[in-house]
């Protein structure tokens, strides 16, 4: 599939485009999102061929809180003007993803509002798991559940068919309005397999190359992607892996990770996930890593180990933001794109893995590991790439195929390319 050779770049858009923290509802649409056209020769310099945006649908605030699934967000503009943002960014050999916000709404979602309106004589009271015996801080005369304890977001009852037929609907808009290529599904380790099963049929019916990627923060990812649901999902048992053994100088708990996801036995083999080493949710990583010298191995990293490699606006730059008492501090506007070493340093690796199978397809094989060096094969079909990551402030020397390779510090080398020996 497409995004199986894609580098994604991940805009958080009310933040990118600096739009008002709280939507009134009464405003004209302002196309604050138009700043992308100016960005397109940063990202094609990058190496990126594929963006994911974050919430777009109207909202009350952040973008997850939903008012209406069928409108693009008046603070980032109009329907109209995302239509031809997306044909843009297409013309520029650009797929676009987008977030699906489908476990819960926000609290002026039109149903809810009826529901607020005429309590338990309402007929979308079904959409909603209500409790009329009790009130909640609102005092809205009844109670609901929200998602994870957030009264601001109340779960949406997902075997309903009136919702999964108002949520479908949507997204087949989505699909034949802007012609989106994919959707990434938020939390969607709460969605229940069977609508995802037939949200996945019905996107594929209209888009056969529609790609669906859900946000996973724990669990076995491949009770999500399979044949029957998602393609792809967050990676964050790798994150963590990346940004650990950097700052422990523990290589083992990286090669650790990768053998038990990738390995001889990998849990995840023929599986795609979605790599990355910061978004939305959590600091940069710029912030989170103790050694700024390792950035660049890290992203070597991130471009060459199994997986889809992702972006996070401004990260390219090495810039700095830990999620502390704020989201915004890891959702910033910024007014033009940078570029710098490490920027030059991503385009390098972002077009090296595009022109290589192996590092889209590949199988993965620990050669060797070290408190601060990593050694591993990349194959695929008659193509081998072999790789070594220092993220040590010494070098490093091993014996490949007979030969001596030195690896300098905060480095990583392409041992070998093309060469089906075994070592």
């Amino acid at each position: 599939m497409w995004a199986d050779e894609s580098v994604f770049y991940h805009i958080y858009p009310i933040g990118f485009c600096g739009a008002p923290s709280f939507n009134n509802f009464v405003s004209e649409p302002r196309f604050r999102l138009s700043k992308v056209y100016d960005w397109v020769p940063h990202l094609k310099q990058l190496g990126v061929n594929a963006i994911y945006f974050g919430p777009l649908m109207e909202s009350s605030s952040h973008g997850y809180d939903t008012k209406d699934y069928f409108l693009v967000d008046r603070r980032l503009g109009s329907n109209e003007d995302l239509k031809k943002l997306v044909s843009h960014l297409h013309q520029n050999g650009i797929r676009v993803v987008i977030d699906g916000v489908f476990n819960h709404v926000g609290r002026d979602f039109f149903a809810f509002e009826d529901v607020k309106q005429s309590v338990s004589y309402s007929k979308y009271c079904s959409w909603f798991k209500l409790n009329f015996n009790s009130n909640n801080h609102y005092d809205d005369g009844f109670c609901y559940e929200g998602w994870d304890g957030c009264d601001d977001l109340i779960k949406l009852v997902l075997t309903n068919p009136e919702v999964k037929n108002h949520i479908f609907a949507a997204v087949l808009k989505w699909i034949d309005e802007f012609d989106i290529d994919g959707l990434r599904l938020d939390v969607a380790h709460y969605l229940p397999l069977r609508f995802l099963h037939e949200l996945k049929q019905i996107c594929l019916q209209r888009k056969k190359d529609f790609w669906l990627m859900g946000e996973m923060v724990f669990g076995n990812y491949c009770r999500l992607v399979n044949s029957h649901a998602l393609d792809s999902c967050t990676n964050y048992e790798l994150y963590k892996g990346l940004h650990s053994s950097c700052n422990n100088r523990n290589m083992f708990e990286l090669s650790h990770t990768l053998d038990r996801q990738f390995g001889n036995r990998g849990i995840y083999n023929g599986v795609n996930l979605y790599n990355f080493l910061d978004n939305h949710d959590v600091s940069y990583i710029s912030s989170k890593i103790k050694d700024s010298k390792q950035i660049k191995v890290l992203y070597a990293l991130l471009f060459t180990l199994p997986g889809i490699p992702s972006i996070y606006y401004g990260s390219e730059w090495g810039q700095k933001g830990v999620r502390s008492r704020s989201d915004s501090e890891v959702r910033p506007c910024f007014l033009s794109p940078k570029d710098n070493d490490i920027s030059l340093h991503i385009s390098w690796w972002a077009k090296y893995r595009q022109n290589n199978k192996p590092l889209s397809y590949g199988k993965y094989k620990n050669l060797e590991t070290r408190q601060n060096l990593l050694v591993f094969r990349r194959e695929y079909k008659d193509q081998q790439i072999d790789l070594a990551a220092n993220i040590g402030s010494e070098t490093q020397t091993l014996l490949h195929f007979g030969q001596e390779k030195i690896i300098k510090p905060y480095e990583m080398v392409i041992l070998s390319q093309n060469n089906m020996q075994k070592s």
